[in-house]
């Protein structure tokens, strides 16, 4: 039974929410870009971590999601969801709102990448082991 990539994918689902809500903020009102940015770069810097948390969290959780079904160990599942949520969450504020806070974007794509690879490499080597024996 799948109990932490379910975990993982709510808490992030929330954050999703969260950004998309900013992007529609930033459009609405008469000043506001009802398409795109407009030009306006407040309005693109929330448009972009919308767009780079979509672009990144689905393909991270489905290797989540694969490690579990295939019996990874919890505290890896754990590592990894800890990281993508930490991850997105850091950078989705460092971009969407700051511009003196470059850090939070780097620290927040680094532990996107490290969930990422240890995905990547727990699906791979899971893979290739079961196809050895």
């Amino acid at each position: 039974m799948m109990i932490v990539t379910p975990l993982y994918a709510g808490l992030l689902a929330l954050w999703f929410l969260v950004l998309s809500i900013w992007v529609i903020q930033a459009r609405s009102g008469p000043d506001g870009p009802s398409l795109g940015d407009g030009g306006r770069e407040d309005v693109a810097r929330r448009v972009r971590a919308h767009g780079n948390f979509a672009e990144y969290t689905a393909l991270v959780l489905v290797l989540i999601g694969f490690a579990e079904l295939a019996g990874s160990p919890g505290w890896l599942l754990h590592l990894m969801g800890l990281c993508l949520l930490i991850g997105r969450l850091l950078h989705g504020y460092a971009l969407a709102f700051t511009t003196h806070f470059p850090l939070g974007r780097v620290v927040g794509m680094v532990l996107t990448f490290i969930a990422l690879l240890l995905g990547a490499g727990f699906n791979v080597g899971s893979s290739i082991s079961r196809l050895l024996q």
